[in-house]
């Protein structure tokens, strides 16, 4: 009997992935091709990314940024604790806490610590025994920079606290039991156990927040905080190169927000589940979950 003859080998042509291709290839040259027949200067760009107006702007994006974001750090880990709390009427809080501000647009926050003096003219915090630990009237506390920082840092704070609260949860119950078998008190398990552990998955979408709070200071422009936008707004209210100074001002939006990408990068590396895992605590908890009963026997 004969034998079979092998059968060829034919290779599978991916037609959808040449098509789409040629489709993007084919959309990006008529991008090309549009926006160098539009009218642009595109010489001035680079000229506006260096005017004084801008690095003002550019300062206090990041300055707004990061100070929003810190805050909301701080605010959301603590409102994520009382959240995990055995005090009912603390998590009853944390819980409107959250509601309140998740719920309110991040403007119209603003807009409300903006206007904040309307319906309160002075600031005030009695002393017990008379006189004023503060007393200031509202237009000075509450500056245009002031109420952009307090609309963008509570906002951030209430989804802080569920990205923290999701952390925590994320931790395997033994490590818990581990600390607690050497005698660590409850906080210093917080801070030194289920904290760094919980970092894994609380530092990605930090991160992603982050960028958001580099983009959303853009809002604090409509209450005349010298940020990116309204620099570029100034810019062109005096050579009427609108697109030019707006182009400018998406330049550096880029370059922050690369710039913090690449930072989220790294964190996320420094916290990598693998490395944790060959953390002491890390092997204790699998120690007092896997170890054997031992019985002594007596003689």
């Amino acid at each position: 009997m004969a034998e079979a003859e092998p059968l060829p080998i034919v290779r599978l042509k991916h037609w959808g992935r040449w098509i789409s291709a040629a489709i993007i290839l084919v959309l990006l040259v008529l991008l090309g091709i549009a926006l160098g027949n539009a009218q642009i200067q595109w010489d001035s760009v680079p000229e506006f990314l260096w005017y004084r107006v801008m690095a003002v702007g550019l300062l206090n994006t990041v300055l707004l940024a990061v100070i929003a974001q810190g805050s909301a750090i701080v605010i959301g880990i603590v409102i994520a604790l009382m959240r995990r709390s055995a005090n009912p009427v603390a998590r009853w809080f944390a819980a409107g806490y959250i509601w309140l501000f998740r719920g309110l647009p991040v403007l119209l926050q603003i807009l409300i610590w903006y206007n904040l003096a309307l319906v309160f003219e002075f600031v005030s915090i009695p002393l017990p025994f008379g006189g004023y630990l503060l007393h200031e009237q509202t237009n000075v506390l509450i500056t245009a920079f002031t109420a952009a920082l307090l609309g963008l840092a509570l906002n951030e704070s209430a989804y802080m606290a569920e990205i923290v609260r999701a952390g925590l949860n994320s931790v395997d119950s033994g490590q818990t039991e581990a600390a607690k078998s050497i005698g660590m008190s409850p906080g210093a398990t917080l801070r030194r156990v289920v904290l760094p552990q919980a970092m894994r998955v609380i530092i990605p979408p930090t991160g992603n927040d982050f960028i958001n709070m580099l983009k959303g200071t853009s809002m604090a422009s409509v209450i005349g905080v010298t940020e990116l936008i309204h620099a570029a707004n100034n810019i062109s209210s005096n050579n009427l190169l609108v697109m030019e100074t707006l182009l400018a001002a998406a330049v550096w939006y880029m370059v922050v927000v690369t710039v913090a990408g690449v930072g989220q990068h790294y964190l996320e590396r420094a916290f990598d589940a693998e490395d944790r895992s060959r953390s002491p605590f890390s092997r204790a908890a699998k120690a007092l979950r896997t170890a054997p009963l031992v019985r002594s026997e007596r003689g």
